[in-house]
């Protein structure tokens, strides 16, 4: 049977690379995005320039996965397009960089629900078939200032934080299932959330990092590939990629 993947954010740096490792190795995608339809497309017809199978399902959705109605009936027309769900790979997000002090109610609840709140309602919905199955991986992109906190960051750092615990908490829940539940933790990656940088910002960052450089999503591309294919006993981890920064 032909392995499949459901991916949030498919048309971000991160996600959209993801998209076409996976592409490459065979996959059918259900690709899933919100804010660039003409981003998720090109996605899209990369997937399908690498894709060695001409067989192979890719296709993609838009929608607001914060919204837990429209995740709900995403999620459901992914899966049953598919037909079953071997990976869900969740990178959906937001930045907000500023003070605490400075930040309104509305900019508060659009992180939490955009980065947090849509992974449980993702979640909620792909996690039966997958029973059903008895098998699956679910992987949340996070951050590494979800596991030490940024200044200026306090809204993104507490909803990677709880991505990290939600996944240790599901993975606890889902082993006897056997499904495997990770959290991909990254540094500093080139991609566009983070091209508000300044040069002179990227290069005081990089001289922090052991690496000296920013990871490219490519990097993180193939550090997915690899837990897609790790054991199932690897559950409830949070792994960190960011070339020995934190």
């Amino acid at each position: 049977m032909k392995k499949t993947a459901v991916i949030t954010g498919a048309s971000g740096g991160i996600g959209g690379a993801a998209a076409i490792q996976l592409a490459k190795e065979g996959y059918s995608l259900a690709l899933l995005g919100h804010r660039s339809k003409e981003k998720l497309q090109k996605v899209k017809q990369a997937c399908m320039n690498a894709q060695p199978n001409s067989d192979a399902v890719i296709f993609s959705l838009c929608g607001d996965l914060s919204n837990a109605k429209e995740a709900g009936q995403l999620i459901q027309k992914a899966v049953e397009s598919l037909g079953h769900v071997d990976l869900f790979l969740h990178c959906a997000g937001i930045s907000h960089i500023g003070l605490l002090t400075d930040m309104s109610d509305e900019e508060w609840m659009n992180v939490i629900n955009s980065d947090l709140s849509s992974v449980f309602y993702c979640c909620r919905e792909v996690v039966p078939y997958m029973i059903s199955k008895k098998k699956g991986r679910i992987l949340m992109i996070s951050s590494v200032w979800g596991n030490v906190g940024a200044s200026c960051e306090v809204a993104y750092s507490a909803a990677k934080g709880g991505i990290n615990l939600f996944t240790k908490a599901l993975a606890k829940e889902l082993a006897p299932s056997n499904i495997a539940v990770n959290a991909l933790a990254c540094g500093m990656i080139d991609t566009p959330m983070n091209a508000c940088f300044s040069k002179d910002e990227i290069c005081e960052i990089c001289e922090e990092i052991p690496a000296g450089r920013m990871g490219s999503v490519e990097e993180v591309a193939q550090t997915i590939s690899l837990l897609s294919k790790a054991p199932i006993y690897l559950t409830g981890q949070i792994l960190t990629i960011d070339g020995g920064w934190c």
